[in-house]
């Protein structure tokens, strides 16, 4: 299953190069075609923010220098961007669909065996993203 094509998807697609986070290493989780888009899926949105206002260029800048606080900014910002100009949000998608189509899928397995009424807890993260038993924990390992 994959996510729906938002705002902040693809401003997390477009600053990832910029935030690091607790993921890795992105040689590691794309293929050399996906990280190669990346850089001109932020050209697109940063020449689209840039200018809206001093708050939108000052996230701009802090997203650049590795700051993840003004994402949010940029995501409110790009969402009001995609609902005037539905030709633009379709150029954004095509082109973040090509990057999440290079993202290196983890195919492993766990297995584990519980006996006498035990429970046990198995852990895996995907994306900065803890998937604990029955508990979600977001943005594990980062800022």
């Amino acid at each position: 299953m994959t996510e729906p094509l938002t705002a902040g998807l693809l401003i997390t697609l477009a600053v990832q190069e910029f935030v690091k986070s607790g993921t890795g290493d992105l040689t590691k989780r794309f293929t050399a075609e996906a990280l190669a888009k990346i850089p001109i899926l932020w050209g697109k949105i940063k020449t689209r923010l840039m200018g809206r206002s001093a708050k939108v260029n000052e996230a701009i800048a802090k997203v650049e220098g590795g700051d993840s606080t003004a994402v949010e900014t940029l995501t409110k910002n790009l969402d009001v961007i995609l609902d005037e100009d539905p030709a633009f949000a379709k150029e954004l998608k095509v082109l973040a669909q090509t990057i999440q189509a290079g993202k290196i899928q983890d195919n492993s397995s766990m297995i584990q065996n519980n006996s006498d009424n035990a429970k046990g807890w198995q852990t895996k993260v995907e994306g900065g993203t803890a998937y604990i038993g029955r508990i979600h924990l977001a943005n594990i390992g980062s800022k």
